[in-house]
């Protein structure tokens, strides 16, 4: 018992959450049950072990190993172990459906950030070639030299819970405090964080942002259901209400003419935001039920996006309104989740279904190819957001498992 309080203890005070703040999800009564409910619900739901692939004990005690160090307390570890091993062994509920095609299996570069538990997520690329990334539940900030593996964690201010990193012009890192209702910059020869606060109280979890040319920062309040402006220059921000109720707005991109673009997590909805006044316009997705996580948009001034609740790839043109969409190959179910658009072909995950799926798609062909992200010896999601890098590679993250992985997709060119 007194292991389980130590274990339960420091995770809790590491995530910044409550065991009661989690919602749970009954777990089979057995041997182990409380100190699954103790440990591992201190930083996530219990959703997570009973609706994951399952596995075998080698690969439980390696996906734990990325959250916890339990090596303390052998028969804590072992108890664990045993529960998650006999009650949530491999299945094949979630299967996803790898699709094949002409390009070989890209290679995955991986790195394992340093903190256990952080959920390291959105890693993007600075100016110098440095990768930054934020550990959410770690409330922390971390840069990698690719070059050298070298990585070095910055401790952000209290429950600033960050969502997702991005680089000004000059190459600082700023990030969106989704926990505290702040957003900051970071100084990466002092490690001190400079905080822009929400005006209003009710804008409480920035959450996904972007710079325009003119280094003005627009980001997104998903639970807050509000869009906003940040000036760097003055501090300002400013905020609108999302004009429909429960749109959730999440990911955000700025298209050619320097317009922020947002898509709605609880609305079939696009948004587009005027930047000079703020006066939304709503694009209206065909099916009533669709919510997207995040969009992109081409070069050709396409703006695709993922139709999550669906489990299809869109496409708005916004010249025509011309609007189609493509079923992603593991089904309405799949749940498409981050997106990016390198040189014309469109990049997706989904995260719906185990493994977490790398997804291609060729607009000229209309054609799908596929492959399982691996992270580690496991196959454990999500992929939350993924950006290019300027060479054109692609930069994802396996947010379970603490991974930085990089994709060379410049390289992907169809066998003959």
């Amino acid at each position: 018992m007194r292991a389980l309080n130590i274990a339960s203890l420091a995770v809790v005070s590491f995530c910044g959450l409550s065991a009661l703040e989690a919602t749970a999800q009954a777990l089979p009564e057995a041997a182990g049950k409380t100190l699954i409910d103790g440990v591992c619900t201190g930083c996530h739901q219990t959703n997570m072990i009973s609706q994951s692939s399952g596995y075998t004990r080698e690969h439980w005690n390696e996906l734990i190993g990325t959250m916890i160090d339990l090596s303390a307390s052998k028969e804590t570890q072992d108890e664990i172990l045993q529960y998650l091993t006999t009650n949530f062994p491999p299945n094949t509920k979630r299967a996803a459906k790898a699709v094949p095609g002409p390009l070989p299996r890209p290679e995955f570069k991986e790195w394992t950030t340093p903190t256990l538990g952080q959920r390291s997520r959105d890693p993007v690329e600075a100016p110098d070639g440095s990768i930054w990334w934020v550990g959410q539940f770690g409330n922390v900030m971390g840069r990698l030299d690719p070059k050298t593996g070298e990585m070095k964690e910055f401790q952000l201010p209290t429950k600033a819970l960050p969502h997702s990193v991005n680089i000004d012009r000059d190459g600082t890192p700023w990030y969106t405090g989704n926990g505290n209702g702040t957003i900051g910059k970071l100084d990466p020869k002092t490690g001190e964080a400079t905080v822009y606060k929400m005006p209003d109280p009710a804008a409480r979890d920035p959450h996904t942002a972007e710079f325009d040319r003119n280094g003005i920062m627009w980001f997104s309040l998903q639970q807050s259901n509000m869009l906003g402006r940040l000036d760097p220059k003055t501090g300002e921000v400013k905020l609108v209400k999302s004009k429909t109720p429960g749109a959730k707005p999440y990911g955000v991109k700025i298209d050619a003419d320097g317009t922020p673009w947002f898509a709605c997590n609880g609305s079939n909805c696009l948004v587009k935001l005027d930047p000079a006044t703020m006066e939304q316009t709503e694009v209206k997705l065909p099916i009533p039920a669709t919510t997207v996580r995040r969009l992109d948009i081409a070069e050709d001034g396409m703006i695709w996006y993922v139709n999550s609740s669906q489990g299809k790839l869109g496409r708005h043109n916004p010249k025509t309104g011309e609007i189609k969409e493509w079923d992603s190959p593991s089904g309405p179910k799949s749940h498409p989740y981050a997106i990016a658009v390198v040189d014309g072909i469109v990049w997706y995950n989904e995260s719906g279904v185990r493994p977490d799926m790398l997804v291609r798609f060729d607009p000229k062909t209309e054609t799908f190819q596929s492959w399982p992200i691996n992270s580690g010896g496991v196959q454990a999601g999500i992929v939350r957001h993924m950006r290019a890098t300027r060479d054109g590679d692609l930069l994802i993250h396996q947010s379970s498992t603490n991974r930085i992985i990089l994709v060379p997709v410049r390289s992907a060119t169809p066998t003959r």
